[in-house]
């Protein structure tokens, strides 16, 4: 039986992983006291004793963590921004070329952030295959449910949900530094980031990514875009091309809440084109994902234990 470790299992993702994990017969989850929950010893013997260590903390407290780690046959999987694009650390998204033989054998796993695994399902298909090139000028905008925020947003919106400035979208990164960028400009092989506007909208879970591109930035058509994803993520893990999953003509950000999938569509006309990720924030942007790559690690069906088609 594999030792499973969560550190920060308290928080947002960390209790989500553990919900999941709570019913495998396959795995023992390393569970430390809640009063040597912080407590440095403990956790670095529970890191070493472990299989599977998950990290579900802050940047610099992970980067602290994985200093911890001497047993040369733990893997580690950050979700946190920390290691995404570190050298030694594989990007833990298997549907992408190459990527899932790669995850299965590596001891530093750095698992996607929410918004940038709706870009990266989008885009680097397209570089990879020239239908857009790696200086392609990019407009992405990304809503997500509230529960992204962690904890703290989430307690804010429960209080505040009824109020005029809850009730809308509600626009963040304003200055275009968003932390997820360097992750999507390395996996995607751009040389330009994109513009990028990531937006909380009132309801617990579920994302909605839109790339937006003009014909003259496409060295094909919508259906090439709609055939190259089709035979890309055919029988892929947990992203699938979706010809038309619209409701009467709208698209709802929350469609795919509570699940570890992810939807892919392409909508627009011969001159103006959108390019259309839908998964849970929760699910395929953060747990879902991370014990996806986990059951990459233990050789079982990378499926085991998430909620999908």
């Amino acid at each position: 039986m594999k030792r499973v470790f969560i550190d920060g299992s308290a928080g947002t993702t960390g209790l989500k992983i553990r919900e999941r994990l709570s019913g495998r017969r396959d795995l023992e989850l390393v569970v430390l006291p809640e009063e040597t929950r912080k407590d440095v010893s403990a956790r670095r013997e529970a890191l070493n004793a472990s299989d599977v260590a998950f990290l579900c903390l802050p940047d610099a407290a992970a980067i602290e963590a994985v200093a911890l780690v001497d047993n040369p046959d733990t893997v580690v999987i950050d979700t946190s921004t920390a290691h995404r694009t570190a050298e030694g650390w594989e990007y833990g998204f298997p549907e992408l070329e190459s990527r899932r033989e790669r995850i299965a054998t590596a001891k530093r796993i750095a698992n996607p952030g929410c918004h940038a695994s709706g870009f990266i399902a989008l885009v680097e298909p397209l570089v990879r295959a020239g239908l857009i090139a790696s200086d392609v000028a990019l407009s992405v905008f990304s809503l997500t449910g509230y529960s992204g925020g962690g904890k703290k947003m989430i307690a804010e919106y429960g209080e505040n949900l009824s109020t005029d400035m809850y009730l809308g979208g509600r626009q963040y990164a304003l200055g275009q530094s968003h932390k997820h960028l360097p992750e999507m400009l390395k996996v995607c092989g751009l040389a330009m980031a994109p513009v990028f506007c990531p937006i909380i909208v009132p309801h617990f879970s579920g994302m909605e990514t839109t790339v937006a591109l003009f014909s003259r930035d496409l060295d094909g058509s919508p259906d090439d875009v709609r055939a190259l994803y089709a035979e890309r993520y055919r029988d892929n893990g947990l992203v699938r091309f979706v010809a038309d999953p619209s409701e009467s003509g709208v698209l709802s950000s929350a469609a795919l809440s509570g699940r570890d999938d992810m939807e892919l569509s392409v909508y627009g006309n011969s001159e103006r084109i959108l390019l259309v990720a839908r998964f849970d924030n929760l699910g395929k942007g953060a747990s879902g994902a991370a014990i996806q790559n986990m059951n990459l690690v233990l050789g079982c069906d990378e499926k085991t234990g998430l909620v999908c088609l």
